[in-house]
Formats: C-alpha cells, structure tokens, sequence
C-alpha cells in the first residue's frame, strides 16, 4: 500500500514558477503510474498530468502543456511537478496519485498541497 505525502506548494506570482514534490513510501514506488490532479474552490477535480512507470511516457492537460513539466525519480521514490509561467487559474490544492496501468485507475491519493497564484 502506497501512502504519498506532497510538498513544496506556496504563493507565488503570476508568471512565476514553483515545484511541488510527491514523496511515495514504499519499495514499490516503481510499479505505479504517478499521477497529479487538481482542484480549485467551488471546481471538481481536475487531470493535470501522469508519468507511466519508467518515466518514459508523460502526458498533460491542455491548460498546462508547454508551461508544468512532470518527472519521476525511482530511486527516490518521488515525482516533481515543475510549474512554470503560472496563472491565476492554476490556483488550487494539488494532489499527486499512484495507480496501476496507463492510463491509470489511481488507488492511493495525497493529502494535497495548496498552490496560490497572485495577479
């Protein structure tokens, strides 16, 4: 069983650029697609982007494409949300998930991570 634990959320402005981490335990990190979803006040959760076991196979959301970029580190048991040229409405709490098969069924889900924008 997987539990993932996300981090490095934060405010930043419009244009700017901010990481977030999702920390897996486990030694079977390596097995699961890692994916990231999002969810703004008063949306419903939203795709962001999935990264298949080896890294090798990434995918994205068209409101992100060309601006976060996903990775995956096995050896660290970690994946990377890098977010660039941000927007405000990219202002939501940001979940990292593990499933299996890709596209994935996500079984296990972090707690979240709060990412605010300023205009």
């Amino acid at each position: 069983q997987a539990q993932l634990v996300e981090s490095g959320g934060g405010l930043v402005q419009a244009g700017g650029s901010l990481r977030v981490s999702c920390q897996a335990s486990g030694r079977t990190f390596s097995w699961y697609t890692m994916g990231w979803f999002r969810q703004a006040p008063g949306k419903e959760r939203e795709f962001v982007a999935a990264v298949n076991r080896s890294g090798g196979s990434i995918v994205y959301a068209d409101s992100v494409k060309g601006r976060f970029t996903n990775s995956r580190d096995n050896a660290k048991n970690t994946v990377y949300l890098q977010m660039n040229n941000l927007k405000s409405e990219d202002t939501a709490v940001y979940y990292c998930a593990a499933g299996l098969g890709f596209p994935a069924k996500y079984d296990y889900w972090g707690q979240g991570t709060q990412v605010t924008v300023s205009s």
